[in-house]
């Protein structure tokens, strides 16, 4: 049992939960909701039920738990971000404590909580922060290990570098957006096979990438790097991720600097940020790391989270295909490294950005994280429940990624990352 008492897999609250619900009381998320009226603020969810935050920090239900309110009645939880990894976790347990079955502070008041809650389907969700700097790394072996052996030597899958370093590159924050956001097809050049000059047009093989992401509280100075053992200190929580790619647009352009427009047409994330409390009972171990990383990068424990996660595609008019599942434990790079290696340098970290894991693929083909392994290169189409097959995606398909943990009858999710591709403009 996880000595964290909001995690207590016991624990029952007075709202309704739905069996399999991935938002017990166990979860407490955060998140952006605009409930109408012109209120747009903090927010976590139970069940089908969403929480006011602003409204009970103004009923004085954070008193001696944070010490400005006003946090919480922004359109974005970067000023929450901000506190210590102290105030998050007392101001979760707090919720918890709340809502609790047993505890009729606001149970037995119908007035107030009219105020403080709402039918998760009568309120919009945002994104959740203000996304100052993003980052995108490339952490599964097995997915760097597929793109290697079809682009280069397959005897020499992984370049030199890779397991030694947590490979990364800076992508563009202002086309993250949140769920339910559609994304139109990118313009740009391809270069045709077999021609000798580029053509300009709409991408013809748009991919979605299973990813997940980590989103950083309080930071560092400029000049100060945040040590490996600290870095979860740093670390408000995860979302679901899906970092559209244009495979033609990034084949032509991604030599000698990397990706460009082929990656920063809209990456779109869950609204929910589950916390690394919350996912603290879902701890395993990692891959083994050979050779041995250097001593800035070595961690000790269990670095990685046992986090299921689905793909589907669902043509328009038609349903759903789970086309992919795979899961978070599989990373070779874990979080920690990551932001370790983020910051060696000095670089600073700013409360909301936000770290790509990259495509999280796993070791058999039903479990691979994006269109171009799934297919193979075209080679192997995947077929829809309708019938019709996939190479990529197609104008007018929804992408939907689903995640969560499950354990002691407790699963926490993270909600979904939808998408529907629409034609070029």
């Amino acid at each position: 049992m996880s000595k964290i008492k909001a995690n207590n897999p016991k624990l029952k609250s007075w709202i309704e939960v739905p069996k399999d619900s991935e938002f017990p009381i166990q979860n407490i998320p955060f998140g952006i909701a605009d409930f109408g009226n012109g209120q747009v603020g903090a927010a976590t969810r139970i069940g089908d039920t969403v929480i006011n935050l602003y409204a009970l920090a103004q009923l004085g239900h954070f008193s001696g738990v944070i010490n400005d309110p006003h946090v919480f009645n922004e359109t974005t939880l970067n000023r929450f971000l901000a506190c210590d990894k102290k105030v998050w976790s007392a101001v979760r347990q707090r919720i918890s404590d709340l809502f609790e079955e047993g505890n009729t502070t606001l149970f037995n008041d119908s007035v107030m909580l009219k105020i403080i809650t709402t039918s998760v389907d009568k309120v919009t969700m945002q994104l959740p922060v203000a996304v100052g700097d993003y980052t995108d790394f490339y952490s599964s072996i097995e997915h760097a290990t597929n793109v290697g052996i079809m682009f280069r030597d397959p005897a020499n899958a992984l370049l030199p570098n890779w397991r030694h370093i947590p490979v990364g590159y800076h992508g563009r924050s202002s086309s993250i957006v949140v769920s339910g956001t559609n994304i139109h097809r990118p313009n740009g050049q391809t270069l045709p096979k077999g021609a000798s000059s580029p053509v300009f047009g709409p991408s013809k093989l748009i991919d979605f990438e299973l990813e997940t992401a980590f989103i950083t509280g309080s930071g560092n100075k400029l000049g100060e790097p945040i040590p490996v053992e600290k870095a979860e200190d740093h670390i408000f929580g995860m979302v679901l991720f899906n970092d559209l790619s244009a495979r033609d647009i990034q084949k032509w352009e991604y030599v000698p600097l990397g990706p460009f427009l082929s990656k920063n047409f809209g990456s779109v994330i869950s609204p929910w940020i589950v916390t690394l409390e919350a996912l603290e009972p879902f701890r395993v171990s990692g891959p083994k790391q050979e050779p041995a990383v250097l001593p800035y990068l070595q961690t000790t424990g269990k670095r990685n989270f046992d986090i299921n996660l689905e793909v589907f595609i669902k043509p328009e008019n038609g349903e759903e295909t789970r086309v992919s599942r795979s899961n978070f434990k599989y990373m070779y790079w874990n979080m920690s490294q990551q932001l370790a290696h983020q910051t060696v340098n000095g670089c600073n970290i700013k409360p909301g950005d936000m770290y790509g894991s990259g495509t999280i693929s796993g070791p058999t083909p039903d479990s691979y994280g994006s269109m171009l392994e799934l297919a193979w290169q075209g080679t192997k189409p995947v077929k829809l429940n309708d019938g019709s097959e996939r190479k990529f995606i197609n104008d007018n398909d929804t992408v939907i990624i689903r995640g969560w943990a499950e354990k002691n009858n407790t699963r926490i999710g993270f909600g979904e990352a939808r998408t529907t591709i629409l034609p070029a403009k």
